[in-house]
């Protein structure tokens, strides 16, 4: 009642604006009375008619009052965000938007000036002299104060005789000492004769004891003398305020009657009714307790039912919201005190249960037929066994698969082989009983059909495999995005509640200070948040009470586990629907680490395949058997294993290495052996070559037709139609005549089956190039031997080597390196940018066949020279003409014509001619200069001139030569 928010009656003191005013009688006092600070100020004066301008507790609790202020005036004036204070007295208390202004002066109102104070001026000076007059004749105020302070300090000096005891505040005659110290008993003694003195000392104390009350009643009436008009004024107000109490006494139990009629009417009803709401609620969670135990109590069995259809995931979870439910609201019951432990002992079971479930799919799945069927076995079963063991935190269950993987790729090669070798006759099971010895019996078709058989076993076999991972790692990963949205789900209702409670604390606020929140914000102002939380509040169940029957509501029901637990539906890739619940408490890095787990155990599955192919390999290669292949058959073995090895890349994602490098073994093997054949075929063809021209056959014409367009491959042969072409004299390359031997057609077709052999295995292109450069330089140094070093006269038993010889061969190297780019460019296709070095191989042997035809261009026209030599120097100038030298000459010219120009083109004729004729001038000009023959137009430069030009119609006769710029003009020595 004593705060400004307060409808109380009773007035403040310390307020300025009291509700009631005293009234004044001006007939009791003669002179105006001065309130006291102290004493009761501007009290009620106890009209009855006062009492209804105070606000009534009941009535008026709505109405505004002056108590709902919460600005004043000085607090305005004194506003501390003015931006500046005035000296000026109306700026400062005013505000800084008052602003002085001149009044415009009134129309109406006539000018005053001092004229107009003239006549009263008059009449007060006489007035004012008089008064003046009056004061020096009446008593100073000076000596009216010494007069007070005389009297003032003649009572002053009356109170000091009055003993000090006396005015002490804690005085009591009680007290022994101060009654012994004001009433001595000395004087009152009657011993020794005295009593006439006591008797007259005793009178004299009480006189003496009058004479102080004397002094002090003067004191006290003096000083209600001086200060009666305040005693009257506060026993008046005394009474007044007696008054007033009554009439309060009164308010107030008017006040407590019209509060009890309001309890009866307003109050005890809602009360009652909240009782028996709150009674009821409380039957009714004692319902759903009784219910809830008995549904606890048909945990067991309903477990036992759902584990008989192999619903582990429900069970688990009938499990862990039961025991929830023990710990939690049954905690305590005795008929329930066994219920826990057994509830774990069967978890331990289901345990037990589930991993030989996963055992036993994992068998099934993986040894049922091998067909095309490439369907998961019984998808919900997985997905529940899945969820189940994640539940269970069985992280490791995958081994189980990955063990059952190992034993079935093993007996997917053993029945393979049983199969296949149950087919074949030839092989008698009871003489041969181990299957390895069986296998090796097998030919090269049977066993390559027992291996694409394994193959195509195995590629079933993998995707059978990745399609039940696949399904258990979308299982996994189910869970983890459930945890992760989990997550995001508790930040957002972390925010909101943040916000709800923001919201919360400013409605509090605003109801603490008496408003609404309809006052606080406008239609459509609300906060979302605040929006939210009060539309929940207005439709939250608790609002109203439960009917009779809402038993099902959840407000009324007992708060379980499994009403707390919030769970989603995520549907597998096959189309199992599942209920993922928050108990399943697997952090993301252990879900991450299983999901590459179960990755990594399909790259195991494709290792395995791999390791047990080898196996199977290395066991059919115990007796060389892989060795001995021919090109075709290992090319279509190889074509085979790197099908099987790219197929297994594309399902399980990985390369394995240990196939491909079992292929890489054997091809090295292969490579080395094909090699080895070819070399050895090479050089008994090279030993065997008489360098004579061979006729083409029409199979090798087509063969090099085939290179020149754009690809190297060997065309499919056609014994019908090569037997009715004949063989032709030269290979067209081109458009040009190539003269050959037998030996190079051959090794034209050995090189074509390198680079064939390249395109079937791509893993031995490095090694079939570093053959082939070894082949190619080993018919180069060989055919320089055989021709050049005439090895051919021991080796085959040539007479000599002859000019044509020397040409073919020539030839020959030409057509070699003429396909060289070509097989550069075929196997530069085919290799990785960083074995790109390897190809200067093949520059190196460029250059060394470029050699080896400059040497055979050498060396035939050293043979010309040295016919030159032999026969010129023997020349003389003389007739007859042509002399016999020249006419030699000519003869051996054409020879050499005859022997080359139907090996070599036109052109390498003319420019060895050429270098033949040089050959021919200096020998000519030597031998002139040795028998002083000049240029002076004298017999014998006749006779050497008729010479000469008989040597040039010979030599321009020639096929080819007509045009041959011979400058015979070099052979005389310029004069000088």
């Amino acid at each position: 009642m004593a705060s400004s928010h307060s409808s109380s009656p009773v007035p403040q003191s310390n307020s300025s604006d009291a509700f009631f005013k005293k009234e004044v009688d001006t007939t009791k006092r003669f002179r105006p009375v001065q309130s006291l600070p102290d004493v009761c100020p501007k009290e009620p004066t106890g009209n009855p008619n006062s009492l209804h301008d105070s606000p009534s507790l009941v009535v008026d609790q709505q109405r505004w009052t002056i108590y709902h202020s919460k600005v004043n005036l000085p607090a305005a004036l004194n506003d501390p965000r003015l931006a500046k204070r005035e000296s000026d007295f109306f700026t400062k208390t005013w505000g800084v938007d008052f602003v002085d202004t001149e009044v415009t002066p009134s129309f109406y109102l006539p000018q005053i000036t001092k004229e107009h104070f003239a006549l009263y001026q008059q009449e007060i000076t006489p007035r004012e002299k008089v008064h003046e007059r009056c004061k020096n004749i009446c008593t100073s105020k000076d000596t009216f104060d010494r007069t007070l302070l005389h009297t003032h300090d003649k009572s002053r000096t009356d109170l000091e005789q009055v003993p000090k005891i006396f005015m002490k505040p804690d005085f009591a005659l009680e007290d022994s000492l101060t009654f012994n110290a004001v009433l001595p008993w000395s004087h009152f003694s009657t011993a020794g004769g005295k009593g006439n003195r006591d008797a007259a000392s005793s009178k004299l104390l009480q006189e003496k004891l009058s004479h102080y009350l004397d002094i002090v009643e003067v004191n006290i009436a003096h000083q209600i003398s001086l200060r009666s008009e305040a005693f009257f004024h506060a026993m008046t107000s005394q009474h007044e305020l007696q008054d007033y109490l009554r009439k309060t006494s009164q308010a107030v139990k008017l006040l407590r009657e019209k509060i009890s009629k309001i309890d009866k009417v307003m109050c005890e009803g809602s009360l009652r009714v909240l009782r028996l709401s709150l009674t009821r609620n409380n039957c009714i969670k004692a319902y759903n307790k009784l219910k809830l135990m008995a549904t606890v109590h048909q945990t067991q069995p309903t477990v036992q039912l759902l584990l008989s259809t192999s619903e582990y995931v429900g069970a688990l979870d009938l499990i862990a919201t039961t025991q929830e439910v023990l710990q939690q609201e049954l905690q305590g019951i005795h008929s329930f005190r066994h219920l826990g432990s057994q509830l774990c002992e069967l978890e331990k079971l289901i345990d037990k249960m589930m991993i030989a479930e996963f055992s036993t799919y994992a068998r099934n799945d993986l040894n049922r037929p091998l067909e095309d069927d490439c369907q998961i076995l019984e998808e919900e079963r997985l997905v529940s066994l899945v969820f189940g063991l994640l539940k269970q935190r069985k992280l490791n269950f995958y081994e189980i698969y990955g063990d059952e993987m190992i034993n079935t790729a093993k007996n997917i090669i053993k029945q393979c082989v049983v199969n296949t070798v149950s087919q074949i006759e030839e092989i008698d099971t009871e003489v041969v009983v181990k299957l390895a010895d069986q296998m090796r019996m097998m030919n090269f078709p049977q066993w390559f059909d027992l291996l694409k058989n394994i193959f195509s076993k195995f590629t079933i076999f993998l995707k059978r495999v990745k399609a039940t991972l696949n399904t258990i790692r979308s299982v996994v990963f189910l869970v983890l995005d459930k945890n992760q949205k989990t997550r995001d789900l508790e930040d957002t209702l972390l925010k909101n509640s943040a916000k709800e409670s923001m919201v919360d604390s400013e409605v509090a606020y605003l109801t603490h200070e008496g408003m609404f929140i309809s006052d606080a914000f406008g239609d459509g102002e609300l906060p979302a948040g605040a929006a939210d939380s009060a539309s929940q509040r207005n439709t939250s169940p608790n609002s109203e009470p439960c009917s009779s029957d809402s038993v099902s509501e959840p407000e009324c029901t007992t708060d379980s586990s499994s009403s707390k637990e919030h769970t989603s539906s995520s549907v597998t890739p096959g189309g199992v629907e599942m209920m993922i619940g928050e108990d399943m408490k697997l952090t993301d890095l252990e879900l991450v680490r299983l999901a590459n787990n179960i990755q990594e155990l399909l790259y195991n599955a494709s290792d395995i395949c791999h390791d047990r192919s080898v196996k199977f390999l290395m066991a059919r290669a115990k007796d060389g058997f892989l060795e001995k292949l021919n090109s075709n058959e290992f090319v279509t073995l190889s074509r085979l294993m790197e099908g099987f090895i790219l197929d297994t890349e594309q399902i399980c994602g990985r390369k394995s290495m240990s196939l491909r490098g079992a292929l890489q073994s054997q091809a090295n093997r292969f490579v080395n052996r094909f090699h080895e054949e070819r070399k050895t075929k090479l050089s008994l063809l090279l030993d065997n070559e008489r360098w004579k021209q061979a006729e083409v056959p029409a199979e090798f014409q087509d063969l090099v037709d085939s290179v020149s367009d754009g690809r190297i491959s060997l065309p499919e042969k056609k014994p019908t139609a090569t037997e009715e072409r004949k063989p032709a004299e030269f290979l067209i390359v081109e458009g040009q005549k190539y003269a050959t031997v037998g030996t190079v057609l051959l090794l034209i077709r050995i090189i074509l089956e390198y680079c064939q052999c390249v395109d079937n295995i791509p893993s031995i292109t490095t090694d079939m190039l570093t053959r082939l450069s070894d082949l190619l330089k080993y018919f180069n140094s060989r055919s320089c031997q055989l021709v050049l070093g005439a090895g051919a006269l021991q080796v085959v038993g040539l007479k000599t080597i002859t000019t044509k010889n020397l040409a073919l061969s020539s030839r020959c190297l030409q057509l070699i390196v003429h396909y060289i780019p070509i097989i550069r460019a075929h196997f530069e296709a085919r290799l990785q940018p960083k074995q790109f070095s390897m190809l200067r191989h093949f520059d190196h042997i460029t250059k060394d066949y470029h050699d080896h035809i400059a040497e055979i261009s050498a060396k035939l026209v050293a043979i010309m020279d040295s016919l030159f030599d032999k026969l010129l120097s023997k020349y003389e100038v003389k007739a007859p003409v042509p002399s016999a030298c020249f006419r030699n000459i000519c003869k051996q010219m054409a020879k050499m014509h005859e022997a080359i120009y139907d090996l070599l083109p036109e052109e390498q004729t003319q420019m060895l001619f050429l270098r033949i004729n040089a050959s021919y001038k200096l020998h000519l000009k030597r031998q002139l200069a040795h028998l002083n023959v000049v240029n002076d137009g004298g017999p014998l430069n006749g006779l050497v001139t008729s010479d000469v030009a008989f040597y040039t119609g010979n030599l321009q006769a020639l096929k080819g030569l007509n045009n041959l710029d011979l400058n015979m003009a070099e052979i005389w020595e310029q004069k000088r």
